[in-house]
């Protein structure tokens, strides 16, 4: 049974969901070295944002095979450190969406009327309207900077208050923006024009400290500033000294460099034109219970080595897309795996061809299936949807995918072409009803056969005895055959013979087989899901 550690207690419906299939030990509040001494006996590892997960703790893990973090941020965990071990990185960017965005308004609108200051001055004895004039929401320009999950929510929210909304994201298109109501500039345009600026980023090298002082001095006088993603992503030094000046004229802050923010670190202490919360943007009720559930359900997969689509070091897969191809997730592992035992020699180069509905969606993630089935019989390491690309890489295959062509048989289809330096072979795979994985074309060759189990292939010269030569051998060593089919092959004179086994076929059966006058070869092939 596969062991999960989790290093910060979660809801109660995740620790139900796992505990189901998995055994797991919660531990809150370790360190660095406590977390080294007990890792290597996990299999998984499941944190928030208190805990880091560092190189050091990655090189202690011998089992790990999957991190998941209970949010959205994963700068705590070296991802490039997991990635090379192969380990997947689970993350849930959609469960606190909602919260973040509810919370970036309550910031914004806290900051615009004073509301934290007014509500002080009330508990302190004092009745003093005068000192807390705010403004109206009504007609401003909100600049959002990261028009993905939570800004586009936070848009949704402010056009309701008739604000004028643009955005800068590089990484969306026009189309998207006008979709969202929000106009899309650089962001040089949107420093110059917002009236607010929100920020909706993830902490990478390209966004660490994106807002400082240059970028700060190219906005209006009296801009507002709110910041619910990163604390890196705005240099609060910067910030503060702006806030002194009056250039900006108040910020809501959320999330700040260093947490737990110490007094010592603060430089907005004693300032009046400041809403600050102690990282609070995913803290409701419904967005903690959310995290865990998505967080656990995604560690799941993950240990049963399906494809997660909130891995955020595998190719990336949303949802509509997910709901596409699926289905077709084990058939391309299997067609992957049928292919390795049909190559002989150096594989050079391998192509997948998709037909049909899969033309118009995103397969690199069945791409990488296919190579995932190809590797896993052959490698002693785990090979799952992380590594497979990088270890294929290293091998020097050349991975390729080809859309647009028409299967003359099937309205959507999946073709494998494993190109070596001894020969190529192909491998066609189809799902009957939207579910039901068959093998449909082996080197040209027709068949209609179930990727699962063992079964061989022979070529061989087309006479009279040549089945039942190969069924006695068979039915003499107590090996059940479960299906045959024999047809013409592309070479006059010779036929294919596919023969589905109940179980795999001994050596010394195997040597009387290839015994036969008239066989030309034998291959044995083993597919399973890996």
């Amino acid at each position: 049974m596969y062991k999960i550690f989790i290093t910060n207690d979660i809801a109660p419906e995740a620790k139900q969901l796992l505990e189901k299939n998995f055994e797991i030990h919660v531990e809150p509040n370790m360190t660095e070295e406590e977390l080294c001494k007990v890792i290597g006996n996990y299999d998984a590892l499941i944190t928030r944002s208190q805990t880091k997960v560092t190189r050091k703790v990655i090189d202690a893990a011998r089992r790990l095979k999957v991190i998941g973090r209970a949010g959205v941020g994963v700068d705590g965990i070296d991802i490039p450190a997991a990635t090379a071990r192969g380990i997947i990185v689970v993350n849930t960017p959609e469960a606190n969406t909602i919260a973040a965005a509810e919370h970036t308004i309550a910031l914004m609108l806290g900051m615009t009327r004073q509301i934290p200051q007014a509500h002080q001055s009330i508990m302190e004895g004092r009745w003093d309207r005068k000192s807390f004039m705010g403004i109206q929401l009504l007609n401003k320009t909100v600049g959002i900077i990261g028009v993905g999950r939570v800004g586009s929510n936070v848009a949704k929210r402010l056009q309701a208050f008739d604000m004028n909304t643009i955005g800068y994201d590089p990484y969306i298109p026009e189309e998207r923006g006008r979709q969202l109501g929000v106009k899309l500039v650089d962001l040089d345009t949107l420093l110059a024009q917002s009236d607010y600026i929100t920020l909706h980023v993830p902490l990478t090298e390209e966004t660490r400290s994106m807002i400082g002082s240059d970028e700060i001095g190219k906005m209006k006088n009296g801009v507002r500033i709110v910041n619910a993603c990163r604390g890196a992503v705005i240099d609060v030094q910067a910030l503060a000294e702006s806030l002194r000046t009056g250039k900006v004229a108040s910020a809501g802050i959320d999330v700040f460099p260093e947490e737990p923010l110490k007094p010592e670190n603060n430089p907005f202490l004693a300032m009046k034109n400041v809403c600050l919360t102690p990282h609070l943007g995913a803290s409701t009720r419904e967005a903690q219970v959310g995290v865990a559930v998505d967080v656990a359900a995604g560690v799941a997969a993950a240990l049963r080595g399906e494809p997660v689509a909130t891995a955020v070091n595998a190719s990336p897969i949303t949802k509509h897309t997910l709901s596409v191809i699926k289905p077709y997730f084990d058939l391309c592992e299997r067609m992957g795996n049928m292919g390795i035992y049909l190559a002989e020699g150096r594989i050079s180069q391998i192509t997948v061809e998709y037909t049909g509905e899969l033309i118009k969606t995103e397969t690199a993630p069945l791409t990488t299936a296919v190579v995932k089935g190809m590797l896993s019989p052959i490698l002693q390491e785990t090979v799952n949807y992380v590594n497979a690309p990088g270890i294929a890489e290293r091998r020097h295959m050349d991975i390729r995918e080809i859309k647009g062509g028409k299967d003359p048989y099937f309205s959507t289809a999946v073709t494998v072409t494993i190109h070596t330096d001894q020969g190529t072979h192909t491998i066609t795979g189809v799902l009957f009803d939207g579910k039901e994985a068959r093998i449909v074309r082996i080197d040209g060759y027709r068949v209609d056969l179930t990727p699962k189990g063992y079964f061989l292939l022979a070529p061989h010269e087309d006479k009279p005895g040549m089945i039942g030569q190969m069924a006695t051998i068979l039915g003499e060593a107590g090996i059940n055959i479960n299906g045959m089919q024999v047809g013409q092959t592309t070479t006059e004179g010779t036929n294919m013979m596919a023969v589905a086994l109940e179980k795999d076929i001994p050596n010394d059966v195997l040597l009387k087989l290839k015994s036969i006058h008239g066989i030309l070869d034998i291959k044995v092939i083993h597919c399973e899901h890996q």
